[in-house]
C-alpha cells in the first residue's frame, strides 16, 4: 500500500469536512475499521485492487460492508466511485488516521522489537518517546526477530535504534576502520 498524493489530498478533504460538520472523530472510527479491514483481508484487498470489477459493485459492496459508516465516509465512497479511484481507500483511510490525530495533538509510534514487549521494555520506550515527543503517543508494536534485541523507536521523522543488530553493525565498522 503506497501512500500517493491523491490519497493524502482525498484525506485532508474528508477531515475538513468532518470537522467542518463536527463528526471527525466518527469518520476517524470509520477509517481505521476500513484500513484494519482492508489490510486483514486479502479478499476484500485483491477486490478492490480489480480493474476488471465494475466501479459500481465495488461501491455497493463497501456500501454494504461499511454499512454502519457516518455519511461523510459514505459520501468518499460516492466520491472514489465518480473518480474511478476505490485502489487508494486504504491509503485514503490511513492517511486521514495520521492527519486526525496530528490535530489532536496525538502521535504513532512504531516500535520494532525482537520478541513482543513486556512491561520493563516498554517502559524505557516510553521514557525514550518523553524525550523525542511532546504529543500523546500511542504505540504500536511491531515484532522482528531479525533485530536481535533491543529495539527500534520511529515517531514521525525521528527514528532511535538500540536494537543489539544496530550496535553489532557499528562495532563491525569501527573493527574494520
Amino acid at each position: 500500500m503506497a501512500s500517493t498524493r491523491a490519497a493524502s489530498r482525498y484525506a485532508k478533504a474528508i477531515l475538513d469536512l468532518a470537522n467542518a460538520k463536527g463528526v471527525a472523530t466518527e469518520v476517524n472510527s470509520d477509517m481505521n475499521s476500513i484500513a484494519t479491514a482492508i489490510n486483514g483481508n486479502l479478499e476484500l484487498s485483491t477486490f478492490i485492487q480489480n480493474p476488471t470489477i465494475k466501479v459500481t459493485v465495488k461501491q455497493n459492496a463497501l456500501l454494504e460492508v461499511f454499512a454502519d459508516s457516518n455519511a461523510v465516509t459514505k459520501g468518499l465512497f460516492q466520491l472514489l466511485f465518480e473518480n474511478k479511484r476505490f485502489e487508494i481507500l486504504e491509503s485514503i483511510a490511513v492517511e486521514y488516521g495520521k492527519l486526525f490525530d496530528f490535530a489532536n495533538g496525538m502521535e504513532q509510534a512504531q516500535v520494532t522489537t525482537a520478541v513482543p514487549m513486556d512491561a520493563a521494555l516498554e517502559e524505557k520506550v516510553l521514557a525514550k518517546i518523553a524525550l523525542l515527543s511532546d504529543k500523546k503517543v500511542s504505540i504500536q508494536n511491531i515484532v522482528d526477530p531479525a533485530i536481535i534485541g533491543g529495539f527500534i523507536l520511529r515517531i514521525g521523522d525521528k527514528q532511535y535504534n538500540a536494537s543489539v543488530a544496530n550496535r553489532l553493525q557499528v562495532l563491525k565498522r569501527e573493527l574494520s576502520n
